[in-house]
């Protein structure tokens, strides 16, 4: 089949984000593309989780309204999502805890009777839902034992009793001719993305949506030679990635808005001292504590004016895990080549929902060069430089002093109030936005999907590329998506808008942050579709807005 979306629903505690997650890679390895989307309550137990998993033959990164089946571990999910059902769906459910109409099966009975934990029930639905659409039961067995790396025999006891109870299959999901392809979420791109481009340490106080990086990265240290460390609080997170940079480990830290925030200063203090430092911030809803388990596009404007003073930085906007991982690494290098703050702007759709990854079609990252000092002469930390690029040296080089300061400085980096002095260090430090530009004409800043011949585009900026892309296909439009916010490339988005007669921002943020961006850019949009319920756009949802708008 083309295409099949799978709706797994349950209480916070039931597992439900394990279960989507198996269910994807089942998929997956079948040779489908996968999206999976992850709607949960910042609860521990209790609240109603869950998860969508679409697979298509072609590649996805949004989802939809209407799902095929539905998988019901308790009554609120029979309740709130058996609308979502297309026409002759089906309701996969636990029948000792649900009343539904579909394919009930004791779950709950299945999984005491082996003597398993409460949570093996969403093991047993795993195993229901494989003979249910027709999977073989030997991969089925294969991915429940890469996926439950505890009480693994025990999983897969309960899977088979649940397997075998289903009698025929009423959907045959059949293999497709495609390659199987990993799937990451876009924070484990964010990792790996650093890690190509020499990522050796990450320092985060954990906060939704950018935990996992963290945890992704301290779980594989010893294999991907990433040192991680948490301390107390953001504040303690950004200094002490300064100081790291400052004797020369490629660092990288990660947050949300709220552990930005205190994060500011240090920004000003890596621009002044020169020190590359990776910022993610991962955005959920806010202001304020907001909801810390949804999604929204609200601190572009934040990340792109934050801190005091001029500041040079590089600001990128994946939009899938793919772009996650190319431009995590662009950050990195040129953060770098630079020597200044890079930031990579994701958000919790982006952050926490998993997409196919294909390494061998993305742009591969590697560590980039650095200016390094050749030893020669008396070292000046802060030497004049056509491009603002002073040449580094490290803490425990026997012939160099190596400064670092906040205050304002001459070359050797001693403080200085002299008025000559600090707008020759300004104009350094600006130097390094041309060579920056300069460096950025060579990449690919802008782009442009969908019909290259329509008078009408849609112009999009991170997660919302994937729903964009799909709807601007379906419909006939233009999709135009920059990659980098600051610079801007304002050249190519210009380029992008040749014979464009009517342009629509979509964002999920309730002031159009991105439009604001295109007007200061001398871009002016003709609509706008915005949604911040907290909720991202799923293909069917956008679809109709955009029609409404067009026509």
């Amino acid at each position: 089949m083309n295409e099949i979306s799978v709706l797994v629903g349950g209480k916070a505690g039931d597992g439900i984000r394990q279960a989507g997650i198996t269910i994807a890679k089942l998929l997956g390895r079948l040779g489908y593309r996968i999206f999976f989307y992850d709607d949960y309550p910042s609860l521990i137990r209790g609240g109603h989780n869950f998860s969508i998993i679409r697979a298509s033959q072609e590649k996805v990164s949004a989802h939809k309204d209407k799902v095929d089946i539905v998988i019901a571990l308790n009554q609120d999910t029979v309740e709130k999502h058996s609308d979502a059902l297309v026409k002759n769906g089906i309701i996969l459910y636990d029948s000792d805890k649900v009343k539904a109409d579909g394919v009930g099966i004791p779950i709950t009975s299945i999984v005491k009777e082996l003597k398993g934990s409460s949570i093996m029930r969403n093991t047993a639905a795993i195993g229901a839902f494989c003979k249910l659409i027709n999977i073989g039961w030997t991969l089925a067995e294969e991915v429940i034992r890469d996926v439950e790396t505890k009480d693994t025999d025990l999983n897969v006891d309960i899977a088979r009793a649940a397997y075998k109870i289903i009698g025929d299959s009423l959907i045959n999901i059949g293999r497709t001719s495609l390659k199987p392809l990993p799937v990451l979420s876009g924070n484990e791109a964010i990792a790996l993305g650093g890690v190509s481009a020499g990522l050796n340490l990450y320092i985060a106080y954990p906060m939704t949506p950018a935990s996992s990086i963290l945890h992704y990265l301290a779980a594989h240290e010893e294999e991907l030679g990433v040192v991680t460390v948490h301390p107390e609080n953001e504040i303690a997170v950004a200094v002490m990635a300064l100081g790291a940079t400052y004797a020369g480990s490629r660092t990288m830290v990660g947050t949300s808005g709220g552990g930005f925030a205190l994060m500011t200063e240090a920004i000003s203090l890596a621009s002044q001292g020169e020190y590359p430092v990776v910022f993610v911030e991962c955005q959920r809803a806010g202001p304020g504590t907001g909801v810390p388990t949804y999604t929204m596009q609200a601190d572009l404007h934040f990340v792109l004016n934050a801190g005091h003073g001029d500041i040079v930085r590089l600001v990128v906007a994946p939009g899938d895990a793919e772009e996650a991982y190319y431009l995590t690494g662009l950050a990195m290098n040129m953060a770098w080549e630079f020597q200044i703050p890079t930031f990579v702007l994701s958000d919790k759709h982006l952050s926490e929902s998993l997409f196919s990854f294909d390494l061998d079609n993305s742009v591969r990252v590697e560590a980039g060069q650095r200016e390094l000092w050749n030893g020669e002469g008396e070292y000046k930390r802060y030497s004049l430089s056509k491009n603002g690029v002073s040449p580094l040296a490290f803490p425990g080089n026997p012939k160099a002093v190596v400064k670092g300061t906040s205050y304002e400085h001459d070359e050797f980096g001693i403080t200085t109030e002299i008025p000559e002095e600090i707008q020759k260090m300004q104009d350094k430090r600006l130097l390094k936005k041309k060579a920056l530009l300069k460096k950025l004409q060579e990449l690919e800043t802008v782009k442009v999907y969908g019909n290259p011949n329509a008078s009408a585009a849609l112009i999009c900026w991170g997660s919302t590329k994937g729903s964009c892309v799909e709807v601007g296909r379906e419909i006939g439009l233009k999709v135009i998506q920059p990659l980098i916010m600051e610079p801007f490339p304002t050249d190519s988005v210009r380029d992008a808008l040749q014979n464009i007669k009517k342009l629509v921002c979509v964002e999920t943020n309730a002031t159009g942050q991105l439009a604001k961006l295109l007007a200061c850019h001398g871009i002016e949009v003709d609509s706008k579709i915005l949604r911040y319920d907290s909720r991202p756009f799923t293909v069917d949802g956008l679809f109709g807005k955009i029609k409404e708008v067009i026509s």
